[in-house]
């Protein structure tokens, strides 16, 4: 049978309160009587009851994270420093996968609550009307971790994605480019649509580009699918010789697609993709990236999750952190 509480008290002949206070590192006890009570603790093999602690406190020291596609390296990486800093702060973490899928990120919510988490890291590049309305009747603090919403005003920490697309094109035309095409992951995400073609667009529309539809391509964000894209980008009577990727698997895709032609990059093709994770480092030539902090990203939001929790002082719930362009072989 498990050790209680009980047992500890009984052996060290003192109350469970006493027990209890030391157990929570409550100083208002006696040194020697401290060091019997560990020592019973370690003999018994005792282990606190976390359900049980988080009832009395109205805490259970758990935060539920919710990813999209953990088998990717983004999300994994961001993870990571999610972990680091719940480790930290003395927090465990719940990490659940919503396969990118409306109903089961709902059912991920209905879930976590019901373990009755501290609080809620959720990431995604889009935020549905259906978990929205989960997000209102939740009772505690929620993050966004590299998610934009534009409804909720939910605290979030992100990088400037428009900006960062109007970095990647204006050093494209810089570099001479008159066709320069954007490969997107799915537009019903707001990153895409409303972040990074903006920014796409706006620099365009600054060097006094036209804007070519025909080279505005929406993928469903897999290598597959971006390789299929090059054939259509391919085939036009005047091709692209630059593309802007909205992640490194898809930039992959498009950089086979390329050299399957027989075209060379960066002589032929140049290419500068977002997130920067150990792929676009990894591949030959290697990817010309905006360096998305992910890392950062991951314990950011959960340094704030902490604050919100621990109703700390907040400068800001909205947290933009730095990013920058690093050019690398696929890049002239």
């Amino acid at each position: 049978m498990a050790i209680t509480i009980y047992d500890v008290a009984r052996e060290a002949n003192v109350s469970m309160a006493t027990v209890s206070r030391v157990v929570n590192g409550n100083q208002n006890v006696k040194p020697a009587t401290r060091k019997k009570v560990l020592d019973c603790i370690e003999r018994l093999g005792y282990r606190p009851n976390a359900v049980a602690r988080g009832l009395a406190s109205k805490r259970t020291t758990t935060i539920g994270v919710i990813v999209p596609d953990m088998s990717k390296s983004y999300y994994a990486e961001l993870s990571r420093g999610i972990a680091d800093v719940a480790t930290m702060y003395e927090y465990n973490i719940i990490i659940s996968n919503s396969d990118k899928s409306t109903s089961r990120e709902v059912e991920l919510f209905e879930d976590h609550l019901g373990k009755q988490v501290d609080g809620l890291i959720f990431m995604s590049d889009s935020i549905s009307p259906e978990v929205r309305a989960e997000m209102k009747t939740a009772n505690v603090p929620i993050v966004l971790a590299g998610t934009l919403d534009f409804e909720t005003n939910l605290p979030s920490v992100n990088i400037d994605h428009e900006q960062a697309a109007y970095d990647v094109v204006k050093k494209l035309i810089d570099n001479g480019h008159k066709r320069i095409a954007f490969v997107s992951g799915p537009f019903t995400r707001d990153i895409n649509r409303v972040c990074k073609r903006v920014g796409y667009i706006r620099a365009l529309e600054e060097a006094g580009m036209p804007i070519d539809e025909s080279l505005i391509v929406e993928t469903d964000n897999t290598y597959d699918d971006a390789y299929e894209s090059w054939n259509v980008l391919g085939k036009l009577a005047d091709h692209p010789t630059a593309v802007m990727t909205s992640s490194d698997e898809v930039a992959v895709g498009i950089m086979n697609g390329v050299r399957d032609e027989g075209l060379s990059i960066p002589d032929d093709v140049e290419i500068i993709c977002f997130q920067h994770s150990i792929l676009a480092r990894i591949v030959r030539p290697q990817l010309s990236a905006i360096v998305v902090p992910l890392y950062d990203l991951g314990a950011v939001s959960m340094r704030l999750l902490t604050k919100l929790i621990n109703e700390e002082e907040v400068e800001e719930t909205e947290v933009i952190l730095p990013y920058h362009l690093e050019e690398r072989q696929s890049v002239k």
